[in-house]
């Protein structure tokens, strides 16, 4: 039998049973969860967002719902294109996974 999903009400972060199983499935659903609530604070969808990025709206799909992992210099590429500073995100995250451990 397949274990509950692990949540974090306060954000919303719902894990599979393979991501509870991966040494980075929360921290993972955490980042996805933030982008996604970054992107919606600037008023954009995920279309909105790709053109902004020069990418198919396919590209922010896939890494907002864990299909694809970023590298450092595109999470850089989206949070500039979000009008948020990487360290400023990064504060977030930092917080965010904080919160998951308390």
């Amino acid at each position: 039998m397949a274990a509950a999903p692990v949540r974090c009400l306060r954000h919303q972060v719902q894990c599979s049973d393979e991501m509870q199983k991966s040494v980075h499935g929360q921290p993972q659903a955490v980042l996805q969860v933030l982008l996604r609530e970054i992107r919606q604070e600037a008023g954009l969808r995920q279309q909105d967002l790709a053109t902004r990025l020069g990418e198919p709206q396919s590209f922010v799909s896939k890494y907002e719902s864990g299909e694809r992992r970023l590298d450092v210099l595109e999470l850089r590429q989206i949070t500039a294109a979000l009008g948020v500073p990487l360290v400023e995100f990064i504060r977030r995250l930092e917080e965010r996974l904080q919160e998951t451990q308390e």
